[in-house]
């Protein structure tokens, strides 16, 4: 996590350790750290799946790729632009409202959007299965990045949903997309999978019921 912009990472354990996004440039020893922490070790690390091409989430994937020589798995089209060290496309359109004003100024307008090039062993399409913890399900959800993907842990009924949303104050839209209504497709689209826990790119987590909490965020934005 960022101390200024909080970006969340992810680990699923199974036969060793699958790192879901990497944060910003500079993670790497923040999240091996952290890692220590739980008790585990960062050589536990056996594969990094990038939920998308965002420097915050990709960021560090090249060093902890190279550190460790673990591969990094990413969606097809987010994984062709990150091959070139690019780590976002143009428009990046703004969310509503004024938490997504401060934090598009503040943190993202003037962002480089470059990443070192990354090399990936898996690229991944949508609905693919991903045989880790019993069956993980990769949904494709583009809007806020072409090529983003939620991950389905079906046996934990836990949705990894990326920047499918963010959770910091009660859902809401990521504070940029590529294409608004394409963002609010997506998030319909996983809406009709069920999950009792979802966790976001940004925020916080919700514990229960989240499928539900999805498909009223959702029936909410087609009304606006």
């Amino acid at each position: 996590m960022n101390k200024v912009y909080p970006v969340n990472v992810f680990l699923i354990e199974d036969n060793g350790l699958t790192l879901i996004d990497t944060g910003f440039p500079g993670s790497a020893d923040k999240i091996f750290a952290a890692i220590g922490k739980g008790g585990k070790k960062p050589e536990d690390i056996k594969r990094i799946i990038l939920t998308h091409a965002h420097p915050d989430q990709s960021g560090s994937a090249a060093e902890i790729g190279k550190r460790l020589k673990v591969p990094v798995w990413a969606h097809r089209i987010d994984a062709e632009i990150l091959e070139k060290g690019i780590g976002g496309r143009e428009p990046k359109i703004l969310g509503p409202g004024i938490l997504s004003f401060f934090l598009y100024h503040i943190f993202i307008k003037n962002s480089s959007g470059v990443v070192d090039p990354i090399k990936f062993e898996r690229k991944l399409e949508d609905r693919d299965s991903i045989d880790i913890a019993g069956g993980i399900q990769a949904i494709h959800v583009p809007g806020h990045s072409l090529g983003q993907i939620s991950l389905l842990v079906k046996n934990e009924s836990v949705l990894i949903a990326a920047d499918l949303c963010a959770n910091f104050i009660g859902l809401d839209m990521s504070t940029v997309s590529e294409d608004h209504e394409v963002s609010i497709e997506s998030i319909g689209k996983v809406s009709r999978f069920p999950f009792d826990k979802a966790v976001f790119g940004h925020g916080n987590p919700i514990m229960r019921n989240a499928d539900k909490t999805m498909k009223a965020f959702y029936r909410k934005l087609q009304l606006v």
